[in-house]
This record gives structure tokens, sequence and C-alpha cells, in this order.
């Protein structure tokens, strides 16, 4: 008989996102039966749908929160529907194991009564929710401090944790007090199958030589605010050959548009909002260079970005600030930017790459290859596979 398991995540819908999409399929490829709890987002808002084989359900949500009360409240629904599709989904369907991907860390709470049953609880290890508290509002409050609280009672809940890399799997040893034995490096890598490069469409760089690209949530840690001064300080320096293209949404989208305005870079910058896959490839597949501007801070310098992978999957040289697992995972395939000196140095690294075409082409061969062999989503299942096999034969 299969073993059924439900992954509850509470920030994006599925199969928007990505990495839940890939172990979802990755755990029915295994001989699992999978059932998916979300919210309803752009683009999915039907409530409950059967695809490639997986059960996904989808919950209502209210907006996206911006502040500390926002999220309180998008938090606070988000839990209620989880608990009320949870026992409908063990009493129509049942399941074994429920796998929380965080943020935020409070899906425990709704693996917390199943552990009766002996429903084993794995935390899929996203964010460092403490850090992220604190990359967006800079002060260590009773928020943060909430953070940190649910964060320690998240790991005591949990049988197994899948960290994204291995600074997460430091913070579950050393600061969730988890056994290594219980800590598997499951981390984010590209599907090659289906995230491949495209022939470059020249009409994306709208008239001009180069397309610089990228890729990722609109919101204040990621840094979008440093790139637009980055592309005013390269059009004022008489570069007028270079266009930026921003694809994704989120929180802060809007005032980053009206940033764009409000500089006068209409003419050199663009946020496209989120776009079907095949529009993302599109984009970065032409795109001369592409940038990761996550600001310099605790909770980006021990994350991993998706986004670094899937621009070396496509071959694309990249810059970013120096930042510990942003290295780990580029090493060559990326020019580090200085952290301190961030507007200036960051956009003369991006024109020395545009004016150096053969370095370019070294840069992306070196990250293709290294996805291939190393970061592809290919060489993470068999982690993923035995943090499942760890928790159910506890």
């Amino acid at each position: 008989m299969k073993t059924n398991v439900l992954i509850i995540v509470e920030n994006l819908p599925v199969p928007f996102d990505g990495r839940v999409w890939k172990e979802a399929c990755s755990l029915r490829d295994a001989g699992y039966g999978v059932t998916v709890l979300c919210p309803k987002g752009k683009g999915y808002e039907r409530g409950y749908e059967l695809l490639d084989g997986i059960h996904i359900y989808r919950h209502p949500l209210p907006q996206e929160g911006n502040s500390a009360l926002g999220y309180v409240w998008e938090y606070g629904c988000a839990i209620f529907w989880e608990m009320l599709y949870a026992w409908w989904i063990f009493l129509r369907r049942g399941f074994r194991v429920i796998q929380g991907c965080n943020p935020p860390d409070n899906i425990f709470l709704v693996a917390l009564p199943f552990k009766l049953f002996q429903v084993k609880y794995i935390f899929d290890h996203h964010d460092v929710t403490p850090e992220l508290y604190y990359s967006k509002y800079e002060r260590h409050d009773f928020f943060y401090k909430v953070q940190l609280w649910l964060e320690k009672l998240t790991f005591r809940v949990s049988d197994v944790v899948m960290s994204t890399n291995g600074s997460y799997k430091k913070i579950a040893i050393q600061r969730g007090g988890m056994a290594a034995d219980d800590v598997f490096v499951v981390r984010n890598g590209p599907d090659l199958h289906t995230f491949r490069p495209v022939l470059p469409k020249r009409e994306l760089k709208y008239g001009k030589t180069y397309l610089v690209g990228y890729v990722g949530t609109m919101s204040i840690q990621e840094g979008l605010d440093i790139l637009l001064e980055v592309a005013d300080h390269i059009k004022k320096s008489g570069r007028t050959d270079v266009h930026f293209t921003c694809v994704g949404g989120g929180p802060g989208l809007a005032a980053l548009r009206q940033m764009v305005k409000d500089k006068d870079l209409s003419d050199t910058v663009n946020f496209t909002g989120r776009v079907p896959d095949a529009d993302l490839l599109d984009i970065l597949s032409t795109a001369d260079v592409c940038v990761n501007p996550d600001k310099p801070c605790e909770m980006n310098d021990i994350s991993t970005m998706i986004k670094i992978m899937e621009y070396m999957a496509l071959g694309k040289p990249i810059v970013q600030f120096d930042l510990k697992e942003g290295r780990w995972s580029a090493q060559e395939a990326s020019l580090y930017s200085s952290n301190h000196g961030q507007v200036s140095d960051f956009a003369e690294k991006i024109l020395w790459l545009l004016d150096h075409p053969e370095e370019r082409k070294k840069m992306g061969e070196f990250g293709q290859c290294r996805v291939k062999n190393e970061l592809a989503w290919e060489h993470s299942v068999p982690n993923l596979l035995a943090a499942y096999a760890r928790a159910t034969l506890r």
C-alpha cells in the first residue's frame, strides 16, 4: 500500500511553488500518495485539482502582508484553513506524514494533534524566519522574539528536518537541538528536464544592445531598490545600451514601479510581474547578464536563492554581493560585488561583463556544468527520499 503524505505550504500556490512541486512529483514517482495543501493565488483559484496524480487543495488567503500586523492577519487566516482542511483530508484519505514548508514557523500547530495518530512531522526549512523578520524591520522586538519561539517549537515537534543548505542544517542542529542524523540537506536546484535555455528573442532587449535579467520576489530583503540605483548609475554614466527586466511578484512591486517613474528609468527598467515559465525562460535566455541584488544581511548570507542555480542552468554569468551561500552555489559563475560600496561597484561589474563577451561565455559554461553535475534537482532527490525513510521508520 502507498504511504500517504500531506505537504502544507502557506506562502505560494502549487504548482507555482517550484520546490514544493518538485518534491511532490519526486515523492509520487517513488510510490508515495501525495496531497498538497496551499493557498489560492492568481492563476490558481481552483479549490481542488488532481494534477499529474497529485491531489491539490487550495484554501482562501487574504492579501499578502507587508507589515507586522499584516503578517499576523495573513498567517492567522492561513492556520485556520490549514487546520480545517488537514482534518478533512485525514478523514477522507489519511496520511502518515505531514511536511510543513515555512515560512511561517507555525505549521507545526497543524501537525501537533496528528501526533496522537502516529503521524510524523517533517519540517521543510525554506527560510530562517527570525532573520527574515529582522531583514524586513531591523528590530529585535516582541515579534522577533515570537519568531525565535515558534522556530524553537517547530524543531522540537519535528521528527526530521530538510534543510536547503549547510548553513540551515547548522541552525537546525545548534539552535534547534536536532540530532545530525535527523537533518537532511535537500537543495532547491532546477529541474533540467523542464528548465533549459531557449533561443533569445531580440525584441525583449527593448531596442538596447544588452539585457540584464532578474527573477525573484519583489520585497524589501531582495534588494530591488539597490538594483534600481544600479540602473540609474549606469544610465547617468552615459551607457544607454543596457536594459533591465525584472520578473516576479510580491508586496513591494507597486512601490518599485513607482520608483522607476520617480527616477525616470522607464526607458531602462521594466517589471513584468509574475509570468508563465515559458515567458521567464524567454527573458532569461535573452539576458546577457543576470543579477542577484539581495542586500547584504544575515538572512541573505546564509540562504540559498534558487535564482542563482536557474541563471547557471541557462548559462548566464552572474553579478551578486559577496554572501556566503551565494558564493558557495555560484563559485566561478559569478562576480562578487563589495558589500559596502554597493551601487557603483555592482554597476561596474555588470558593465565589465557586458564588455567582455568571452568571459561571459566562460563563466556561463562553468555554471551550466556545475548545475548539471552537482546542483540540479535530481541530485537532491536521494536526500529527500532518505528524509522520508528516516521519518517513516522512526
